[in-house]
């Protein structure tokens, strides 16, 4: 009898940092979606998105810097905290590219916000992996 082929196993990430930053991107679209759903349904109004974004970037770096803590062996603080700075650079770029938006207080503080989530997610991250 001859024995069934074994699927072949879909291609894994062997970056970190790479396999992070498109973990953050995918919690940023889920969390812009859940944002423009409260935006329509509720009566959240455009005036109070700021915040709210910024909460978005927040738990999106985290999550990233946990997903490239998780998968690199050490110093996730150092991984997360570079996650959560390529994180930052590109909504920075994206933002630039698509609102023509200059780099203001906000900016720099959205960067902050993603450096630390990013570095703590990383810590979280590695010591889960033990």
């Amino acid at each position: 009898m001859n024995s069934v082929k074994q699927a072949p196993k879909p291609p894994s990430i062997a970056s970190p940092l790479l396999a992070g930053v498109i973990f953050s991107l995918l919690w940023l679209a889920a969390g812009a979606l859940l944002l423009s759903f409260m935006l329509s349904f509720t009566n959240m109004m455009e005036s109070e998105l700021g915040t709210y974004t910024l909460l978005v970037h927040g738990a999106s770096s985290l999550a990233g810097g946990f997903t490239c803590g998780k998968r690199s062996i050490r110093r996730g603080w150092y991984n997360g905290g570079l996650l959560g700075l390529m994180y930052g650079i590109i909504i920075v770029i994206v933002s630039f590219l698509a609102t023509n938006a200059s780099f203001s207080l906000h900016s720099l503080i959205m960067l902050g916000t993603v450096l630390l989530a990013g570095a703590f997610g990383g810590m979280v991250g590695v010591n889960l992996r033990r």
